[in-house]
């Protein structure tokens, strides 16, 4: 019997080592900075502590539900969306996973999301520019996909990388500005060390802006296989991939750019990102994402080849 929680979702354990890595570096990057911050500003540092925990409980608290919002996401039944119900039941009585609540949110940028810090909380949303394109295998890899992250809590790992850069900078801009009164009176000297705050600053933040981006990757190359081996249809799932990049380019670069924000929430991102470095971007190369489908495909055949 498989387990509530992930279910039987398949966890890649050389994926899950590196965002575990990947995890255990921007947390080590916080308490670095956390450290080097107490240290040169003594007794303020509780007050800072203090708002750095309210801020980040907000944030895990309430990041999901303005994401969501700010897409447009709206809930609906069985009786109005039978079809994308449907899909929805037949992966969750597959995988044995608590069913989120469902919704769609109306724009033709094809694509979909997940949200919630846990399956209590959870939703996934498709848009309407998804599901008229989409053939019901191709919604079915989708939403796999979707439903892995639910699955493995990846909003509410992602929120919490993503957090410690925000602190980063709060906690440095704090600094500085207790540095600069300290400064200004009785030319006290250790004020004038914390000037160089700024620096450290868009040092700390740009480092655990690049480790997030990574984490980021990796959880949608987990979720694609997860999600793959889940219906055991990869090529469901790569022709949705496909099918989703290029109907992207003929999507009015205005309504891609409103949904460019979110692109760390979506199935596919708005843009690509060919002229940006891959390192920046959320997502994985294309090809990337199809080559590691085709390989399960292959895997697969050769299991029932072999059986």
């Amino acid at each position: 019997m498989a387990t509530r929680g992930r279910g039987r979702y398949v966890a890649d354990r050389g994926l899950t080592s590196r965002m575990v890595i990947t995890m255990f570096f921007i947390g080590l990057l916080y308490v670095v900075l956390v450290g080097a911050l107490v240290a040169v500003m003594g007794k303020a540092w509780p007050l800072i502590a203090v708002i750095a925990g309210v801020l980040f409980v907000a944030q895990f608290w309430f990041s999901d539900k303005i994401a969501a919002f700010s897409m447009g996401a709206r809930e609906v039944t069985p009786e109005q969306a039978p079809a994308l119900h449907g899909a929805v039941d037949r992966l969750c009585a597959l995988a044995d996973t608590p069913k989120p609540k469902v919704a769609i949110a109306d724009t033709d940028v094809p694509n979909a999301f997940a949200t919630g810090r846990n399956q209590r909380n959870s939703m996934v949303c498709a848009t309407t520019g998804l599901l008229r394109r989409l053939e019901p295998e191709e919604l079915e890899g989708v939403l796999s996909h979707e439903l892995s992250h639910v699955a493995h809590r990846d909003v509410a790992v992602m929120t919490i990388a993503s957090f410690l850069g925000v602190l980063a900078g709060i906690m440095t801009r704090a600094a500085l500005w207790s540095g600069v009164g300290r400064a200004g009176r009785n030319n006290d000297p250790s004020g004038l060390i914390l000037l160089l705050i700024p620096l450290v600053s868009a040092v700390v933040y740009v480092i655990s802006f690049l480790l997030t981006r990574l984490l980021s990757r990796y959880r949608e190359l987990s979720a694609d296989r997860a999600g793959a081996l889940l219906t055991g249809r990869p090529s469901a799932l790569a022709s949705a991939l496909t099918k989703v990049s290029g109907e992207m380019a003929r999507i009015p670069t205005r309504d891609l750019r409103k949904a460019e924000p979110y692109n760390a929430f979506f199935f596919a991102p708005a843009f690509s990102g060919e002229s940006l470095a891959t390192l920046l971007s959320s997502h994985p190369p294309l090809e990337r994402r199809l080559a590691q489908l085709s390989r399960i495909s292959s895997q697969l055949g050769h299991d029932q080849g072999q059986g």
